[in-house]
């Protein structure tokens, strides 16, 4: 199960920023890890007005002036501890002695302390500095006058007066300013209110991350009349809430309420805004609903300038034995094609009884065009064949059984101006049911024995057409269709030392047909007309490998080099399978992990006839202290010592060897990477597949990636993907924490995008391009994304974001899109590094 739902993880900005002020504010539960409380679990959009509740850290010094970090000292010398103990509370907290210094301390004993010059009041982890300070012990308030400073975990509180029952947690604090050092961000407030240790007004507050610009003011500015804030409810209430950039006002509302805690909170999310040649201005505002610690949803009614309303309601869900995410997007009444448009994902996990895991994901879409119209709406590797099923898995000591149900939607692009119908699908077959069990048991002999035995019965999906079908015309694929059961065991007997191995094996490939239809197969006589037909394939291999080691010396670094040879001799009788039904099986990609494989084929249903050698060798470079690869060189290549009839060609293989494969990974040069695999043709004398990648990455934030693919008569493709920052700062000074309350605003572009580039057919296959503007309190970012949906179509969209640091992001998030092309590409503001909650410790 996902535990994620209960903890969230960090955002930028966020989850350190609130969990000082709940720390601060709430005794009872400072000692828990807290995640980001602005935002729904497991992603950033979720808890609502996530613009409001850094409000809340203004009045963290009303909770945490007696709760505080550590224990005090005996004396009044402070001594460095390693790490910062986590702070008492309750009666212990009351019991931390009190610090109290200055230039000039006078008073009467248990009664009244004045302290002025300089004064300092510590207790714990809270200090209180100020021209003149005192403290009234039967009254237990402090009362400090001029240049009043607080500082709490990091967090510094400064303003004119302050007035504080340090218990009780009543008082005020004028005109106060605050920084918090996890964000970088403060704001000002003209008065707070402290009512107790759980409820507080503050008056005239503001909240930025930037610094003042001139008579401009900060760049982003959040500011409100009145925030009304109680930790026991859990519960804050802004009045006539404003957000400004540049100056001009973005978002307001009269009233809003936000969280205080990690706890999610209904209400709406930011707003979406994107841009498609499809669908024209698209414009949403989720709205998240709470409905339960383990059940949340989330509705996003949207206009889409093209096509009318739509409406996306994601449902989440978590119990002790089961949970699960439930998404539909909706338009009701589509203006372009005249119809109801809609995709559906669920998935669903659960733990049953006797040790039996259920699983289920349902991915459907309403129409063919679906995937074309909302390239990013379905998610899946494949947007045209939609994956549907449903299993259970139970364990049984060795033994794990196992059912399926298994189905597939095709979308078919049907184009009747393409007679070649190159957008045609043929889907695989659909399984109701699946039905299984293996096990691998191993035997003090040293003998393995692996078994898998199973059951299918395959059926075309709906939709499945054959050539030549065009939209209005479809002819049905004639593929034949019934029940098969096939055992495969294996009997092994592995050796394995530290510099070699030696495997030698013993497989069965079993199956048995049960048709719906008799074959038809006339040159085949032996499976001509008959429904029911069976065929047993063994295989006999042995596996080898060695590792030779060796310390030397390569351009004068002491390295340690491998010799890593191998060979695979494998023997499969021909047994004839022209006129059986091919469920599942394809042939493999010829790579250097297929070639070390017993049979040509993945699935069940074809097993290819051998009798060959397969013989490579890999040599590495490692660094003798760390293990971490330079360099890797290997070639391998397979001898027959006869004709292979069963290929995945369909042609008879008299080719005694194989094409040779080559590749090479290389680490060696500083900030440069290098990955390439050949397959060369001895016959033709020429590279038959390759692919050749090469990075470039100096620092953070500068990558640049180029990647050749060649199919030889099939495609040939060029891939070029980049993240640089093309002027102003470099990504270190953009990224440094501010050594005092202001941060620098001062902006560095970035460079984004992805292109693909198909040298055969000499056009531009997909592309993202966009830029970033990392102004350090706010980051701005737009991003054109196009996706090839034919050879002469395309869906081009517009992606704008605003994130304001410490705050919240505005607008569409073109983050995941970046993160998913870009090989290499980094958030400017990631929120990896560790709080640092002692860099401004007082």
């Amino acid at each position: 199960m996902d535990n994620r739902f209960y903890k969230p993880a960090r955002q930028p900005g966020h989850g350190q920023r609130h969990a000082n002020a709940r720390r601060a504010s709430n005794p009872r539960t400072s000692d828990r890890s807290h995640p980001a409380l602005l935002r729904r679990s497991r992603t950033p959009r979720r808890t609502p007005t996530a613009r409001l509740a850094p409000l809340a850290a203004a009045l963290a010094l009303t909770t945490s002036g007696v709760a505080a970090q550590g224990d005090a000292d005996a004396g009044i010398e402070l001594q460095l501890a390693p790490s910062l103990q986590p702070a008492p509370r309750g009666d212990a907290a009351k019991k931390l002695p009190i610090v109290l210094q200055a230039r000039e301390v006078r008073g009467r004993p248990d009664l009244e302390t004045v302290a002025e010059g300089d004064a300092e009041f510590r207790r714990g982890g809270l200090v209180i500095r100020a021209d003149r300070l005192s403290y009234d012990h039967p009254d237990d308030l402090a009362v400090a006058h001029g240049n009043v400073r607080v500082s709490r975990d990091g967090n510094i509180y400064t303003g004119p007066d302050l007035q504080l029952k340090v218990q009780r947690f009543e008082g005020f604090f004028l005109s106060p300013t605050y920084f918090f050092s996890r964000t970088g961000a403060g704001g000002s407030a003209q008065r707070i209110d402290f009512i107790d240790d759980q409820r507080a007004i503050a008056t005239g507050a503001t909240y930025t991350s930037c610094p003042p610009d001139g008579s401009a003011g900060p760049a982003w500015l959040l500011s409100t009349r009145r925030v009304k804030l109680d930790f026991e409810a859990n519960e804050g209430i802004a009045e006539g809430a404003v957000l400004r950039f540049l100056g001009v006002p973005i978002l307001g509302a009269p009233v809003l309420s936000f969280p205080l805690t990690d706890e999610r909170k209904s209400g709406w999310l930011p707003p979406s805004i994107n841009i498609d040649n499809r669908s024209g201005l698209q414009t949403s505002v989720p709205y998240y609903w709470n409905i339960a610690p383990n059940r949340d949803a989330t509705f996003t009614p949207g206009i889409l300038t093209k096509r009318g309303v739509s409406l996306g309601t994601e449902f989440r869900y978590l119990e002790p034995r089961y949970a699960g995410v439930a998404k539909v997007d909706v338009l009701p009444n589509d203006r372009i094609t005249g119809r109801a448009r809609y995709a559906l994902d669920w998935g669903h996990e659960a733990e049953l009884i006797n040790e039996t895991r259920f699983a289920m994901h349902l991915l459907r879409a309403s129409d063919d065009e679906y995937w074309k119209d909302f390239p990013r709406g379905i998610k899946s590797l494949t947007p045209r064949l939609l994956l549907s099923d449903a299993q259970a898995i139970r364990d049984a000591g060795a033994w794990t059984t196992y059912a399926r149900v298994l189905r597939w939607q095709v979308l078919q692009n049907l184009d009747p101006q393409n007679p070649e119908n190159q957008g045609l699908i043929v889907a695989p077959y659909e399984r109701l049911p699946q039905i299984g069990a293996r096990t691998v048991r191993r035997f003090g002999s040293g003998l393995e024995f692996g078994f898998e035995g199973e059951f299918n019965r395959f059926t075309n999906p709906v939709g499945t057409v054959a050539p030549g079908s065009v939209a209005g015309t479809t002819i049905p694929l004639d593929r034949p269709t019934g029940m098969r059961v096939h055992a495969l065991a294996s009997l092994a007997r592995p050796w394995v030392t530290p510099g070699w191995s030696l495997t030698p094996r013993l497989s069965l490939n079993a199956a048995t047909y049960s048709l719906d239809r008799p074959i038809v197969s006339p040159s085949q006589p032996q499976f001509d007309g008959r429904s029911s037909v069976s065929r047993v394939i063994p295989t006999f291999s042995v596996d080898s490998a060695w590792t030779f080691e060796r310390e030397t010396s390569w351009f004068g670094r002491v390295v340690r080099q491998t010799l890593e040879p191998r060979l695979l001799y494998v023997n499969t009788p021909f047994r004839e399978q022209t006129g059986l039904p091919n469920f599942d099986s394809a042939g493999k990609d010829f790579n250097f992990e297929s070639i070390y494989t017993e049979n040509a084929f993945s699935g069940i249903d074809r097993v290819s006839d051998a009798h060959q050698l397969t013989a490579g060798v890999t040599t590495r470079l490692l660094d003798p202290l760390t293990g971490a690869e330079a360099l890797r060189l290997g070639v391998a290549q397979r001898y027959l010592f006869r004709d292979q009839k069963v290929t995945p060609e369909g042609t008879t293989l008299t080719q005694r060897f194989s094409d040779v494969l080559l590749l090479g990974s290389s680490n060696l040069v500083t900030h440069w990477n290098l990955d390439a695999s050949l397959q060369y043709s001895p016959d033709s004398n020429r590279i038959a597949r390759s692919i050749v990648g090469v990075r470039y990455s100096p620092g953070p934030f500068r990558t640049v990636n180029a990647t050749y693919r060649l199919t030889r008569g099939l495609t040939e493709q060029v891939e070029l993907g980049w993240q640089w920052p093309l002027y102003g700062r470099t990504p270190d000074e953009a990224r440094a924490a501010p050594s005092s309350g202001s941060q620098s605003c001062k902006g560095t572009w970035y460079g984004v995008g992805r292109i693909n580039y198909s040298t055969r057919d000499s056009r531009i296959t997909d592309s993202i391009i966009g830029t970033e503007y990392d102004a350090g309190c706010w980051i701005a970012r737009v991003v054109a994304e196009r996706l090839s949906t034919g050879r002469a179509e395309a869906t081009t969209r517009l992606l704008f974001q605003l994130e304001l640091v410490g705050l919240s992001r505005l607008g569409s998030n073109p983050l995941q899109v970046l993160k998913d092309n870009i090989p290499g590409y980094r958030l400017l503001r990631d929120g990896t590094a560790p709080p640092a909650t002692t860099r401004f410790y007082d």
